[in-house]
């Protein structure tokens, strides 16, 4: 499906305006949830967490092949609160649509414990997938639930999940759409229960399972081991996880590595240095060498404007 877009700019001076015409295709769920099992069939592959469309468009631009919508991120950037449940369907539908409407890689979304009991779940999978996501992964914590890398976390029982992942696995309309049953049993009552509700998520229609918090490699090479699936590890930063690359994952038999929080951590801490530097000099001058320039942004956004001749240095 191609939309049509008008970009109008207005030049101030003389009053004029110049129009530019952008095709930009929207690449539909069940194509990018095809093309993602086509991955997952061949290779680990690594999905970054985006911010936001811009972020996005950078990591497709960087030759990522897919890519990971946090839902940590979406209540931390997006809403301005900690992870606790707080966000609603509505919200992660909007993030995803922008996302979803720049880009053309397939797309992971976390869908929290699915805002609500199997109906709401099944509506979830739904409208998320409608807006051009690949798969999503639902987690079998009570709500309101807590960071998989804190302590304090409870689970609903494995019977109640598997409910809730029937009515999901049923709801979807491509059969390709990737339906991840995340369990954070490990923090909570051990690995033998982290692989016994794996295997228990599996029969209920789960397509891959997402062991959260597991603390060695050992540990992941278990579950690769006694779980029989696609599974997707977690490498987030200054957790309960071993910093493992890419490679590594994928010869314990992962099939997916996230990165959910780490393009959010590196840009709120660039921030905060440029941020100093503009209240200790009251200029930003020095830091041009570590902008994006204007260019950069442009060229990102296929703009196609060249920037006139900046002010000379």
């Amino acid at each position: 499906m191609k939309r049509l877009h008008r970009f109008c700019q207005y030049t101030p001076i003389c009053g004029t305006k110049t129009h530019f015409w952008k095709y930009v295709t929207m690449t539909p769920s069940s194509i990018r949830s095809n093309n993602l099992r086509n991955l997952l069939d061949d290779h680990c592959v690594a999905m970054p967490g985006a911010i936001n469309a811009l972020s996005a468009q950078l990591i497709e631009q960087m030759g990522f092949e897919a890519m990971y919508l946090s839902g940590a991120v979406l209540a931390n950037s997006v809403g301005g609160f900690p992870d606790v449940g707080l966000t609603t369907l509505s919200e992660s539908e909007s993030h995803s649509q922008a996302i979803a409407r720049t880009t053309s890689i397939p797309i992971i979304a976390d869908a929290d414990t699915g805002y609500g009991e199997e109906e709401n779940t099944a509506r979830t999978v739904q409208v998320l997938e409608q807006a051009g996501i690949s798969g999503i992964h639902l987690e079998d914590q009570v709500f309101p639930k807590r960071c998989g890398h804190l302590e304090g976390k409870e689970l609903v029982s494995a019977e109640d999940f598997c409910m809730k992942l029937e009515a999901a696995a049923a709801a979807k309309t491509s059969d390709d759409f990737l339906l991840i049953a995340r369990t954070d049993a490990r923090g909570v009552v051990g690995l033998d229960e982290t692989i016994r509700r794996s295997n228990m998520y599996i029969e209920a229609g789960a397509d891959a399972i997402f062991p959260e918090g597991l603390r060695s490699t050992e540990e992941f090479e278990r579950v690769g081991k006694e779980v029989d699936t696609y599974l997707l590890a977690n490498m987030t930063e200054f957790g309960t996880t071993p910093y493992l690359t890419v490679d590594e994952f994928g010869s314990l038999g992962y099939n997916m590595v996230i990165f959910p929080v780490t393009l959010q951590r590196i840009a709120m801490k660039a921030m905060e240095d440029a941020l100093k530097v503009i209240k200790e000099t009251g200029s930003n001058e020095g830091i041009l060498d570590k902008m994006q320039t204007r260019q950069e942004l442009y060229d990102l956004l296929g703009y196609g404007g060249k920037v006139d001749t900046p002010v000379k240095q």
